[in-house]
């Protein structure tokens, strides 16, 4: 029985619904991320403020931080997180990216960093799994099989398998190496699992168009619950912006339409319009809360950076017609938050990061009523003009 539902297709966006013991989560829809166990600068009882559906953690980094005993007596990320909702957490395979040929490449997460510029990457991938380095210079040990039982341990409804991302400037036969891999650690994530939650199948390929048709067709013909579609995305990584969306036209129409996709690592507020139009039903990004902590604001126009003296002593809301809880019940102004900020304040984070998070669900709020409508590509042109 398939955990999602299918209410309306606008064109390929579609309107749908996830269904996982901690609830539904209704689609099109931002998954907030909460890489430790939390969302950063938030207290729990900040999350329902933000209409917060569902939140994405890192299982590298928790697996990291807790160590083997910690996962032992781990309560669970629901209990640790005190929150009831549904939890994703993705399978570490990302760090094989970040932490390897994003180093040896000179790209990052943030920012590409000067032509030529790199470093020695501090993962060493053989077929069997992944060799991390740590701190002391050690090799930690990480394969699909441990990863599915550290996601077991952390209890979340939604777990990935676990994956080789290839960088866009990997060649042609290195992508083949690694979307093989991943194809590999994807039927042993499968056979490694002994529990109840989700797991969705991670489509690799890189910029190919034969690879990503292949990869889809594989990962297609497993008993997942759903697809993540994976790879280095973006500008910073050194990919054109338009390969993301091309690649995502090669991928879904090959997927089984009656199981949930889930685009990982995307979600500006263009990304998630071209997403959606080709049928993605969530996906996770780190812009809401990383920048919020930056003083990057979000509004209907884009972003702009509280911190600048222009706002010093603009008593305009954060932005027009927010409903959120700092716009609204506490109304604070451009210039309460500069002066948080200026201040260095606790809470100027904070409320810059309930306010973003709920400008982004709140998108996708309004993006789900335009598919009910079938105004969708209206709903776009006149968002994006």
């Amino acid at each position: 029985m398939s955990i999602y539902k299918l209410l309306k297709n606008d064109g390929e966006a579609r309107l749908g619904t996830i269904e996982t013991k901690n609830g539904k989560i209704e689609t099109p829809s931002y998954v907030v991320v909460g890489t430790d166990g939390h969302i950063r600068c938030l207290e729990p009882e900040d999350i329902p403020k933000t209409q917060t559906q569902v939140i994405i953690s890192n299982t590298f980094h928790l697996w990291k931080s807790l160590g083997d005993e910690g996962l032992n007596e781990f309560p669970g990320l629901h209990e640790f997180m005190e929150w009831s909702g549904p939890i994703m957490t993705d399978s570490g395979g990302f760090q094989v990216f970040s932490m390897g040929s994003a180093r040896e490449h000179g790209t990052g997460k943030i920012k590409q960093k000067p032509s030529g510029e790199s470093e020695a990457g501090i993962v060493r991938v053989t077929d069997s799994g992944v060799y991390f380095q740590d701190e002391s210079g050690e090799e930690i040990y990480l394969d699909a099989e441990l990863s599915m039982k550290i996601q077991e341990q952390l209890g979340a409804d939604i777990v990935l398998a676990f994956d080789e991302p290839s960088s866009p400037l990997h060649d042609y036969e290195y992508t083949k190496k690694a979307m093989v891999r991943t194809h590999q650690w994807a039927e042993r994530s499968l056979e490694a699992k002994t529990s109840d939650q989700f797991i969705y199948g991670i489509v690799q390929g890189g910029i190919f168009e034969d690879l990503r048709k292949e990869s889809a067709k594989f990962i297609n013909n497993f008993p997942f619950d759903g697809f993540a579609i994976g790879g280095a995305f973006g500008s910073s990584f050194g990919s054109k912006k338009g390969n993301t969306f091309q690649e995502l036209s090669w991928v879904n129409p090959l997927l089984d339409k009656t199981k949930p996709r889930h685009l990982l690592g995307i979600g500006r507020i263009d990304d998630i319009f071209e997403a959606v139009e080709r049928g993605v039903d969530t996906m996770d990004c780190v812009i809401p809360t990383r920048e919020a902590r930056h003083g990057a604001i979000w509004v209907k126009g884009g972003r702009f950076d509280i911190k600048k003296g222009i706002y010093t002593a603009d008593d305009s809301p954060l932005g027009e017609g927010c409903e959120c809880e700092i716009c609204g019940e506490k109304n604070v102004t451009k210039s309460e938050l500069h002066n948080l900020f200026k201040n260095k304040e606790l809470n100027a984070a904070r409320y810059a990061t309930i306010h973003n998070v709920y400008f982004f669900n709140d998108l996708m709020k309004q993006i789900r009523s335009a598919i009910s409508e079938s105004r969708f590509w209206e709903f776009k042109k006149w968002y994006l003009s």
